[in-house]
Formats: C-alpha cells, sequence, structure tokens
C-alpha cells in the first residue's frame, strides 16, 4: 500500500516535471506534497547546482489549491544588482531616482497572492537580508522613495545552492534570517547519488526535447552503468545538456546508446584536445586514485577547482571571458566559484 502510495506521488511530480525514482527521494516528495497543503508556510530547499529546485519549488506551487492561481514570480539573488535590489524586490516611486521615470511594482508585489522563489538565496548579499528578514516578518515593503507601505501576502520559497547553517557559523547569512527561512526544509541529492534516476529522467528529457529527433523508447543498459560512474558537477542540467546534443546527432534508431553518449561527448569540443598535455594530467591522475587512495569523484573535483583557479587568476581576462574560454556560461560559472571557494584576485592600481 505504501508502495502504491509512493509511486502515485512520483507520478504526481513526474507531471510538473520533478521526475525522481530515487527510495532517498520518496520523503522529499512526501513533504513537499504536504507543504503544498500548507500553502503559507516558509520552505528552503537546498541541493547543488542543477538538482532541480526550482522546478521542485514550482511544483509545490502548482499543487497549492490556494495559490496555485496566482503568479510564481523567481528572484535571482545571485544575479541582482546590489544597488538596484531594492527596487527590484520592493519597487520604487516615480522620481526616486534617477531613470525612476514611472512608479514601479517590485518582485514581491508581482507575486501577491502566489509564490515568491528566492533562488540562490545564500548570494543575496547581507545588507539586504536585513530588509528582506523586515519583509517576511511584517508582510509589509516599502517601496523606494515612498513614505507609505503595502501589505503583500506570499508564500516564500528559497533555494540555496550550498547548506546556509556553515554560513551562518561564518558570518555569511544571517542567524534571524536562516531561521525565519528554515521552517520546511528540503533537502535535494545530488545526480551522482541518484542512479535509480538516470533511466527516467534521460527518458523524460528526451520527450521535453523531442522536436531535436523521434521519440526515444529505452536506453541502453551500458549507457546507464556508465552513466553510473560519472561525478555529473551540473547534475541535471548538465544531463539535459548531453541528452540534447545526442537528440541532435541521432540518425536512426529509437534508444540511447553509449556510442550516443561517446559522439556528443567528443561533439561538445569544437576543436581537438591537446592530447599530450592531457595524457600527463590523466596519468598523474590515476596516480593518485591508485596509490594514494584519492576517490574518483574526489580527483575529478580537484581537478575541476585548479582549472577555474587558473582561469581566473589569468590576466586580462573578465568573467564573461572565461566563461566563453571554459565553453559554459556566466553563472555557472559564478555558481562553480563560489562552491569551491574561488574569486577573482584584486589586482593592484597601476600608475
Amino acid at each position: 500500500m505504501i508502495d502504491e502510495h509512493i509511486g502515485e506521488l512520483q507520478r504526481t511530480f513526474d507531471q510538473l516535471g520533478f521526475v525522481t525514482r530515487s527510495p532517498q527521494m520518496a520523503p522529499v516528495l512526501l513533504r513537499a506534497r504536504k507543504a503544498a497543503e500548507v500553502s503559507d508556510i516558509t520552505v528552503l530547499l537546498e541541493g547543488e547546482t542543477g538538482t532541480g529546485k526550482q522546478v521542485l519549488a514550482q511544483s509545490i506551487h502548482h499543487l497549492d489549491r490556494k495559490r496555485r492561481s496566482f503568479a510564481f514570480v523567481t528572484v535571482h539573488c545571485g544575479t541582482i544588482s546590489e544597488s538596484l535590489a531594492e527596487s527590484e524586490l520592493f519597487g520604487h516611486r516615480r522620481g526616486a531616482y534617477s531613470g525612476a521615470f514611472s512608479d514601479r511594482k517590485g518582485l514581491f508585489q508581482a507575486a501577491q497572492d502566489g509564490t515568491l522563489l528566492l533562488d540562490d538565496v545564500n548570494d543575496l548579499p547581507l545588507s539586504l537580508q536585513a530588509k528582506l528578514l523586515d519583509v517576511i516578518q511584517r508582510g509589509t515593503v516599502r517601496p523606494v522613495g515612498s513614505d507609505q507601505e503595502t501589505r503583500v501576502n506570499v508564500r516564500i520559497i528559497a533555494a540555496a545552492n550550498q547548506p546556509l547553517e556553515p554560513l551562518v557559523h561564518t558570518g555569511r547569512f544571517r542567524a534571524d534570517l536562516y531561521h525565519r527561512l528554515n521552517v520546511i526544509r528540503l533537502s535535494l541529492l545530488p545526480l551522482r547519488s541518484r542512479n535509480e534516476d538516470l533511466n527516467s529522467l534521460i527518458l523524460a528529457l528526451a520527450l521535453r526535447h523531442r522536436s531535436l529527433y523521434g521519440p526515444i523508447e529505452e536506453v541502453d543498459a551500458t549507457l546507464l552503468d556508465f552513466l553510473a560512474t560519472q561525478p555529473f558537477p551540473g547534475n541535471i542540467r548538465e544531463l539535459e545538456n548531453a541528452v540534447q546534443r545526442m537528440l541532435f546527432l541521432k540518425t536512426a534508431g529509437h534508444s540511447f546508446s553509449l556510442e550516443d553518449w561517446m559522439a556528443q561527448s567528443q561533439a561538445e569540443s569544437t576543436r581537438p584536445l591537446p592530447a599530450d598535455l592531457l595524457a600527463n594530467a590523466a596519468k598523474a591522475t590515476w596516480v593518485a586514485i591508485s596509490q594514494r587512495g584519492v576517490s574518483w569523484d574526489g580527483a575529478f573535483q580537484e581537478i575541476e577547482r585548479r582549472v577555474l583557479e587558473a582561469a581566473i587568476q589569468a590576466d586580462g581576462c573578465t568573467r564573461r571571458e572565461i566563461a566563453e574560454r571554459l565553453q559554459t556560461t556566466e553563472r555557472t560559472l559564478y555558481h562553480k566559484m563560489r562552491a569551491y571557494g574561488l574569486s577573482r584576485p584584486t589586482h593592484p592600481a597601476v600608475g
């Protein structure tokens, strides 16, 4: 009876785009479904970048009978401009600052009676954390340039790509805001810990992008066995990009094979790899794994960290240029730098 209930729950979330068959994720679905039924409760989603936090937040919103007919609004805390953040979040009045030619509602007001997702809330500057806490506690916003407050009624869902509690201990995140957000906490596992999800996810992603190629009906066991060994630092987002490339390159058949994966992996690079340089790196990595007891995942994460470190220390490169050379997005680069605790060096002024 319990298995039937979990199966029904999985199908419900499948229809909303959050696909999982992992037994370890069943408690997450149960608590997410219950949170949707209590539409005023605050939810904190924690998990690595690309694990599906935004999709799960949207699923909770759509299952919320009270709020689902109203807006679902996302605030990208990692990319919001600190100088304009108050205006973005709380709105402004005409003439509040240079360029404010008319009144403008903020994102809190845009989400009135619906759901506001604070995505990557761990990246919110401390100065804004205090103001956000005040709004959540009192349920009112004051637009920039106004002396009047406006009541807002929104459900808050916060998503963090790293655990918030350690950030509280190091003074990078306010303890009072953390406790306000951490009412219901749902932790999403990385893809490398959810091997049971690979088959269902690949089929669901192939269906989502079926305009690139006809229907994919199955995934070969050899490919699933191979993917179960991969670290997937970009998680489901990385898998989705690979599925799109496989679909684009496929010319026949209705199944994905290991050959399809290798073909898309080779096509991802636009120029031949410097085999001599990478051969030396591969040998050194194997020595670390076989003789020094380093794990497979640990070795590749350390390589990624060191490559990023070398990239950001290169003279004369902006973050955008670094992202382009690494063939990734600036936002993904930013998240990886944060995950590894890396920052651009500050060079002294010349002259």
